[in-house]
């Protein structure tokens, strides 16, 4: 049996890694859907470690999601709303302005009935907020051109969507995210779409740095279970990417024991 110490000194290195700063956690939270009972869930069960923010969210009088996030545990604001680069870059300044630090996820959403993100925009205001010392997670439809010019542009992350915000489809851009996975040297965090854990570990088992997820847990008959429910898949794939896949055989049937040695065999 392996040793505890070494069971978590290898944690410590399978660390997630976004700007300089390590994360535990493989599982962001997505607050747009907010509750107490969100928050608290995803914090307790699912060991959240990084929660976004919309600016809205925390800029508002009597009741802030900023008075329920527990003390270490990062601040990511969001651009939602923003529908231009120039859009996007007010709300990041005005969030570090507010004090929530240098962490931001770009949101440039043009299309309020697809609610595609415009990659183009998104590239923009990446370029801009990384020269201001911004650590800029920016979302974007899984292309591999625009993931290189994010990364070019500063991007510390890439979050290409799984499917449509709010839809809990799963995995529909599977292939696109694969290629990301196999061609680029930043983390790819899973955004949007991801409806079940299962799907989570699926994700997690080609490879992707992380998952956020928020309308999966919020929508669900117990948060908290829900929320421990993705935790769980989440650490499983992890661990099943780290371990090595067992092959696929296309065609046929391969023997799981050995054919020779049969009792016929040996004459019994």
């Amino acid at each position: 049996m392996k040793d505890r110490r070494t069971e978590q000194a290898g944690n410590r290195e399978d660390q997630l890694i976004i700007g300089g700063r390590a994360f535990s956690s493989r599982f962001i939270l997505g607050s747009g859907k907010y509750s107490m009972e969100l928050i608290r869930a995803a914090v307790e069960h699912a060991g959240a470690e990084i929660v976004t923010l919309a600016l809205r969210r925390a800029n508002t009088s009597g009741e802030s999601i900023l008075d329920h996030i527990p003390a270490g545990v990062t601040l990511l604001p969001n651009t939602s709303g923003a529908r231009t680069a120039e859009e996007a870059v007010r709300i990041a300044r005005l969030a570090r302005e507010m004090g929530c630090g240098d962490f931001v996820k770009i949101e440039v959403i043009r299309d309020s009935k697809s609610l595609l993100p415009d990659n183009q925009e998104t590239i923009r205001a990446t370029e801009i907020l990384a020269k201001e010392g911004f650590i800029v997670m920016p979302y974007m439809y899984p292309d591999l051109n625009v993931a290189r010019d994010l990364a070019n542009a500063g991007a510390a992350c890439i979050m290409p969507l799984a499917a449509p915000i709010g839809s809990n489809k799963g995995l529909c851009t599977r292939e696109f995210i694969q290629l990301l996975v196999d061609e680029m040297d930043l983390p790819v965090i899973v955004d949007a779409g991801i409806g079940r854990p299962s799907q989570a570990c699926e994700a997690m088992e080609m490879g992707v740095a992380a998952i956020m997820a928020n309308t999966a847990i919020a929508t669900a008959g117990d948060v908290a279970m829900m929320a421990g429910a993705f935790r769980q898949a989440i650490e499983a794939g992890r661990l099943a990417c780290r371990s090595g896949l067992g092959r696929i055989i296309r065609q046929g049937a391969a023997a799981s024991s050995p054919l020779t040695g049969l009792l016929q065999e040996t004459g019994r």
